[in-house]
């Protein structure tokens, strides 16, 4: 692996430059708001009372006029929610500062912003379009924190956002674990027999495999839970519902049709909190530490780096492997067989104040050929 290089093992919480594929942060499409919301505020009147409005102009005005106030109430009403930011609105973003502002993906009613204010209770939930957006938010200061998931009980792994971390130059400084608790959502009046479709997430969707499998709708996909939601709501669809949290159901004005529609109760999503700046390790409590590296191709090399830890009784808790970007097929001299180029992501509980863990990496860097710390922070045992 001629193009990667080993990175210097960082004294901690100083952190090194990422590795030369990760290149600049990938650009964002500009976001486009969705139309707005007009509920249906007719006033229902009796023959009589149509008949007595025909005959009165005046009277037919000023139900039209009281119309016209209930939808531009309604109007306003919506444009009280935050709407994410984009790429192109970064640099505009202004707040008062008066609380810890923290970044997460999606529009409000999303599991990410419950997630966040779990972490940081109190603070300022900022949505943003994608993920990428929360990164650079927070690296142009214009947000304190980003929350945003890694990785799913059900789902598996978020690898976009492993990928990112490389990208962008944040911090891991905590975790946060978070129940997810799916709802079918539709709008008033639509039963679940009438449905023929249903939008969400794609990992929600996959969450939610049986229960929708059982009722015969077809999947469509979109950027997030909330997201779903508040297409459905706005558009007033008929035939389509939304998996979603309570919460979205109770933002946008949809009915609730099915509550734990997942799978498996055991649905949990952790999340990292990140910073520009790390976080001082200690010995008093649980820390984890996350790391990535890169590795020659050979016989038993996994295993070697893999064993740093395991002589040091340093537990595991989570491997995961990506290919490595802009880099070519590696051939084989025997017989022309060709290789990707890995990183390796990995957790392990152990804090960088202990010695045990600097012994381990330091012994990891004698052999792989790139080697970042990307934090060490407390371990979240709460109940999610």
């Amino acid at each position: 692996m001629a193009a990667s290089r080993v990175s210097h093992l960082p004294q901690y919480p100083i952190r090194q430059s990422s590795p030369s594929d990760a290149g600049p942060p990938t650009s964002l499409k500009a976001f486009e708001p969705h139309p707005k919301r007009y509920n249906k505020l007719g006033i229902r009147a009796s023959l009589q009372r149509e008949n007595e409005l025909n005959k009165n102009p005046q009277a037919l005005e000023l139900q039209g006029t009281l119309a016209d106030f209930q939808s531009d109430v309604v109007s306003k009403h919506l444009n009280t929610l935050p709407r994410p930011l984009s790429s192109t609105q970064l640099s505009g973003s202004v707040s008062d500062r008066s609380r810890l502002r923290v970044a997460y993906q999606g529009v409000s009613g999303a599991y990410s912003e419950s997630a966040a204010q779990k972490a940081y209770p109190n603070c300022e939930a900022v949505p943003c379009e994608q993920f990428d957006t929360a990164f650079e938010a927070v690296e142009r200061w214009l947000v304190d924190r980003a929350v945003l998931p890694i990785e799913n009980s059900l789902g598996g792994s978020i690898h976009r956002n492993y990928d990112l971390l490389l990208q962008h130059s944040l911090h891991i400084v905590g975790e946060v674990k978070y129940a997810v608790r799916h709802c079918l959502l539709a709008n008033h009046g639509v039963k679940i027999e009438d449905l023929k479709r249903v939008l969400s997430h794609p990992q929600a969707l996959a969450q939610c495999e049986n229960t929708l499998t059982r009722l015969g709708l077809v999947r469509e996909a979109v950027d997030d839970t909330a997201g779903a939601a508040k297409h459905v709501a706005l558009h007033k669809l008929e035939d389509a519902g939304a998996v979603a949290s309570s919460g979205a159901a109770e933002i946008y004005g949809l009915n609730i049709l099915a509550q734990d529609i997942q799978d498996d109760s055991d649905n949990i999503t952790r999340f990292l909190m990140l910073a520009r700046e790390p976080i001082i390790p200690g010995t008093d409590r649980a820390f984890k530490t996350s790391i990535v590296f890169s590795l020659e191709e050979g016989p038993g090399v996994l295993f070697k780096a893999l064993a740093v830890f395991a002589l040091r009784q340093i537990n595991l808790t989570k491997i995961e492997s990506r290919p490595l970007r802009k880099q070519p097929l590696r051939g084989s001299d025997d017989n022309n067989t060709k290789y990707f180029d890995y990183l390796f992501y990995v957790d392990f509980e152990a804090s960088m104040a202990d010695q045990s863990a600097q012994n381990a990496l330091g012994h990891l860097k004698e052999f792989a050929t790139f080697l970042l710390v990307l934090g060490s922070y407390p371990v979240d045992k709460s109940t999610a």
